[in-house]
């Protein structure tokens, strides 16, 4: 008994493994995983957690919604909820940007369960209607002030699932640390990677109609974030060609403490993404790639900056172009083979962008108490920068999926990026 409470625990090889990927150990034909109900529900953990509930929708004519909870906790502090909503027309050149933080925040409310949220200044309700055309759907209500209410309707269609990498409970999840049981930090990413968006928007007191395609991500940072990651790549693609068609991608790499081979081996990029084709969940991607190692897997899944410019206003080397690829095995039935994907889009010069809907301060945006808590390095100065463009998808696959598919076919639509720099 004496003894036990002078033992110290057995050392750690330094240059022991200290990040384990969410595409580590799923096989190829095993990477998509149907989410289930608790993988949507809020956790609300304690510790440093950031977590979030986003919808972002395309209108039939290129507006660009995003409605999101953050939901962030900083150890024994109270948790602070914001309620965020960006609306972007390029065309006209107008943007609307409200983030406010919310009161009496609940989940679940009464008749609903952890999948739904409210406040005093919105609700986010999960509905399930099974055996019907769109089984599950959110309604989002939210008053953000005398000059913006949104009410919108999102729809998930039967034939294309909410996905995980992997299955069961621990589907989604990265681990920082060398003890999975015992992690420094975790990223989990679930998502409907395609819904049927309707409702309105009222605006100074003016109405305007919400037709268009969507998708949501429930996402969950259980570290700092300055921790968890240095840069973000994130590509939502939509086209009502080909009966829907919608490719979405989620990429981070880690900072140089999480690798391989321990501290200073990191920089190691993550990447989860999916292709819908025909109305139909056609794959799901992920790939992994380590420092000083190519990926040698047959699964494609990846973000790439071109010709990058450095930006004055950020200190950070802006792509010109952007490039993303998805390859992996058809999960549709019946229809066996390899689909691929691939989007490549002009977003212009720092003096000339193209798309640019914003240059987000990454700082001025995140709660202050986190602002407090996270020790970034002076001088540097996060930032997210987002676009929505018109673009074209190059997509071959298995002609059961689609006829005339494999021979490649383009479709065109719209593409909303991101790109974050954090360090």
């Amino acid at each position: 008994m004496f003894s036990s409470l002078f033992s110290t625990a057995p050392p750690v090889d330094p240059t022991a493994p200290n990040f384990r990927s969410v595409s580590s150990n799923v096989p190829e034909n095993e990477i998509f995983g149907e989410l289930e109900p608790k993988d949507t529900e809020w956790a609300c953990a304690g510790g440093f957690v950031a977590e979030t509930q986003t919808f972002y929708i395309t209108t039939e004519d290129g507006v660009n919604i995003m409605c999101q909870v953050i939901h962030s906790s900083v150890g024994i502090w109270y948790p602070t909820i914001q309620f965020t909503c960006k609306i972007a027309n390029p065309a006209k050149g107008e943007r609307i940007w409200k983030s406010i933080n919310v009161t009496n925040f609940v989940t679940p409310p009464p008749g609903y369960d952890k999948r739904s949220s409210k406040a005093d200044e919105y609700s986010i309700l999960y509905k399930s209607n099974p055996d019907s055309e769109f089984p599950e759907s959110y309604t989002i209500r939210a008053n953000l002030g005398v000059d913006l209410q949104v009410s919108l309707e999102l729809q998930r269609p039967a034939s294309i699932p909410g996905w995980k990498v992997g299955k069961g409970p621990k589907g989604g999840y990265s681990y920082f640390g060398t003890d999975t049981n015992n992690a420094e930090g975790y990223v989990i990413h679930r998502f409907w990677p395609s819904l049927q968006a309707s409702g309105h928007l009222i605006h100074n007191g003016k109405a305007d109609p919400v037709k268009g395609v969507g998708m949501f991500v429930h996402a969950i940072q259980g570290m700092r974030p300055d921790l968890v990651a240095s840069a973000w790549n994130f590509a939502f693609f939509q086209s009502d060609q080909l009966g829907g068609v919608s490719a979405i991608q989620m990429e981070f790499t880690t900072i140089d403490a999480y690798g391989k081979r321990g501290a200073g081996s990191g920089g190691v990029v993550v990447n989860v993404g999916s292709l819908v084709i025909g109305n139909k969940l056609a794959t799901v991607t992920t790939e992994t790639k380590w420092p000083g190692e190519e990926p040698t897997g047959s699964v494609i899944s990846r973000a790439l900056h071109l010709k990058p410019e450095s930006d004055p206003d950020t200190s950070y080397g802006k792509p010109t172009e952007i490039v993303f690829e998805w390859k992996g095995p058809s999960i549709v039935a019946g229809a066996p083979g390899t689909v691929e994907g691939k989007v490549q889009t002009d977003l212009g010069t720092v003096s000339e962008p193209k798309g640019l809907i914003e240059k987000v301060d990454f700082l001025a945006e995140i709660p202050y108490v986190i602002k407090m808590a996270v020790n970034y390095v002076a001088g540097t100065k996060p930032y997210i920068y987002q676009w929505i463009n018109p673009a074209k998808l190059s997509l071959t696959g298995p002609d059961t999926l689609s006829p005339g598919l494999s021979s490649g076919i383009e479709v065109e639509g719209y593409l909303y990026n991101e790109a974050t720099f954090i360090s």
